[in-house]
């Protein structure tokens, strides 16, 4: 289980919204490039991009954001928002980006969808968002009658990295993660899955580990780092001190 921390990136900012919206958004750093190294010298393995503007005009809006951001930092790096085509595909491959996150295309092109997955085995990710069980796309600015666990059901086995399931509802509201749900959606799939959205303590931290045992592979954390309810360094080590636990009980 890794922990990894989320910057949005909005008008060339880092941002955070809350369930989605765009008109309400609080900027935490006009800097990404130094949030991003900032998160990376605390130790983040990993670190999550969104362009927010992106998925909203269906293309890169932030992307020379991005570009120096790769340039930056020596952690992967994995970016969603505005990924609806292969060129777009290979031009953030070319600049470092280690996954790409489709969301929207899954929804609405499936077959381009899995012919991008079959190009590009490993290195896509599938980024899942529902509101009340159900998927929302274009940035979250539309809803579907397509439940979560049918869209995963299509992909699993399609040769993406991950499964990123976000309770849109949770996301940015600081009020924990829907563990009962991601638990429900990591159990469906055998594909691993990242969970997102709404953990906001070291509590919360502490209640998503276990499903690792569910083949959840990830925890994604925006808002609680910065405004300082996560300790980026503790929540790091309390994802290490479980692993190490779970190594040592199954020593023979």
């Amino acid at each position: 289980m890794i922990i990894i921390p989320a910057i949005d990136l909005k008008d060339g900012r880092c941002v955070r919204l809350r369930q989605g919206r765009m008109d309400s958004p609080t900027v935490f750093n006009e800097d990404p490039v130094a949030q991003a190294l900032l998160w990376e010298s605390l130790g983040a393995p990993r670190i999550h991009l969104v362009d927010l503007d992106g998925s909203i005009e269906a293309q890169p809006a932030n992307f020379w954001r991005i570009v120096q951001i790769a340039a930056e930092v020596r952690v992967p790096v994995q970016v969603g928002g505005g990924i609806r085509d292969e060129a777009t595909i290979r031009r953030y491959l070319d600049i470092g980006v280690s996954t790409l996150i489709l969301g929207t295309l899954p929804v609405k092109d499936p077959e381009a969808a899995m012919r991008m997955l079959s190009l590009f085995p490993g290195t896509l990710a599938i980024g899942i968002d529902a509101r009340e069980g159900q998927v929302a796309v274009e940035g979250w600015t539309e809803d579907t009658t397509i439940q979560a666990v049918d869209l995963a059901a299509r992909f699993d086995n399609a040769g993406a990295a991950a499964f990123i399931y976000t309770d849109i509802a949770r996301d940015g509201m600081m009020r924990g993660p829907n563990i009962a749900a991601t638990k429900a959606f990591a159990e469906s799939v055998s594909t691993p899955v990242i969970l997102s959205g709404g953990v906001s303590t070291l509590a919360d931290v502490a209640n998503a580990l276990p499903l690792a045992k569910d083949g959840v592979m990830g925890i994604i954390i925006g808002r609680a780092l910065y405004e300082g309810q996560i300790d980026l360094v503790k929540a790091i080590d309390l994802a290490r001190e479980a692993d190490a636990s779970k190594e040592n009980n199954t020593l023979p």
